[in-house]
């Protein structure tokens, strides 16, 4: 049965984003006409709902099957028995300008390289990190998030302000993200009342989304970041998450999930690495390459051929082969070191080409060590 005063909201809803086209003015003007979500009173006397819409309840409200009449089941969408609120063509039509909006977003993202992470960035002053970047000389376009001090009051020195890699830093926080999902107690956080039968239906929807692993869907959850002196801490949206795996936003708490993770910020040749403390070790595939070519090099070396010879049939120059050759002769403690990924992070291709190695496995060791 359809309860028409809700009903009505609900079409208000999808009228107001005909007329908007974007979700965030719909929440917008939903709030300015005085919108609220439906009001339900549970057992023990408790109320939840009879809030002001959040942009994940509204995105969750047009992308619903149910209110055109139809239901669904994991991925796929079939036709219900119950009475449609929207018309089923109209909803239709509210999917095909959702989806457009989406691709043109996703579009832009990869053309201008959108930060992800815009807006929702702080540091411990509570100033803003705001998108910036440079060029190298080769025209390589690099982005950053930097403390709005630097922007606004360039004049003046701010040793404390922040200049973070952004693809780094996106890359980083979409980990921590990915582990609160996979945490057995998210259920009990999320839900106002997790029963046996609600966190049974919530699992499969956090495995598929947890699978995906996509680091733009996973930082569509995040609300804020507060980045401090060694510490990182994520607010994840609990609106957001319930859109995503398709909870009523009436359902879930109100209150947002923390996370704190402590991080390093280590140079690594040119660029500034993030390290977060439970992150697991990354191989660096470039030098591990380097070191297998280092290593076929030098058995070309010792059959006979020249530098010349190795740099015309490797398409490389003959300085490069005498830059990279001594990774040939590295210790294989420091071999096994960067095949697992544990190495010094300032222990990189960038940093051979610009140092030269000792062939010393000793002196190596202490050489790399201090890196």
């Amino acid at each position: 049965m359809i309860d028409e005063a809700e009903a009505e909201t609900i079409r208000k809803i999808y009228d107001l984003y005909e007329e908007h086209r974007t979700v965030i003015a719909v929440r917008d003007a939903a709030s300015g006409l005085g919108l609220r979500s439906r009001l339900r009173h549970r057992a023990g006397g408790t109320t939840t709902g009879g809030r002001p819409f959040d942009r994940g309840h509204v995105h969750h409200i047009l992308t619903n099957p149910l209110y055109a009449g139809r239901i669904r089941h994991r991925k796929k969408v079939y036709d219900g028995a119950h009475p449609a609120i929207i018309d089923p063509e109209r909803w239709d039509s509210i999917q095909t300008l959702l989806q457009q909006a989406s691709a043109r977003q996703r579009g832009q993202g990869r053309a201008a390289r959108t930060s992800l992470l815009c807006g929702r960035l702080f540091d411990e002053t509570g100033d803003r990190l705001t998108p910036s970047h440079t060029k190298t000389r080769k025209g390589t376009r690099l982005r950053y998030y930097i403390s709005n001090r630097l922007v606004a009051s360039r004049a003046e020195e701010h040793p404390d302000a922040w200049r973070l890699p952004a693809e780094e830093l996106e890359r980083r926080v979409a980990g921590p993200v990915w582990k609160v999902l996979t945490d057995p107690g998210l259920p009990g956080q999320l839900l106002i009342q997790p029963s046996a039968d609600a966190i049974g239906k919530m699992a499969p929807r956090l495995d598929a989304l947890k699978t995906d692993g996509d680091t733009a869907v996973l930082l569509e959850l995040v609300q804020r970041i507060e980045v401090a002196t060694g510490t990182l801490q994520l607010v994840l949206d609990p609106g957001a998450i319930a859109t995503q795996i398709g909870i009523q936003a009436d359902d879930i708490r109100s209150e947002p999930i923390t996370r704190d993770s402590p991080f390093q910020l280590r140079k690594r040749g040119v660029e500034t690495r993030i390290i977060l403390a439970d992150a697991p070790p990354e191989t660096d595939e470039t030098l591990l390459r380097n070191i297998a070519r280092a290593q076929s090099w030098f058995e070309r070396v010792r059959a006979g051929e020249t530098f010349d010879d190795i740099a015309r049939t490797s398409n490389t120059s003959k300085r490069r082969i005498q830059q990279m050759i001594a990774l040939a002769f590295l210790a294989p403690d420091i071999v096994r070191e960067v095949m697992a990924g544990t190495q010094p992070v300032g222990f990189t291709s960038e940093w051979c080409l610009r140092n030269p190695l000792p062939s010393d496995w000793a002196e190596q060791r202490r050489v790399v060590a201090a890196l």
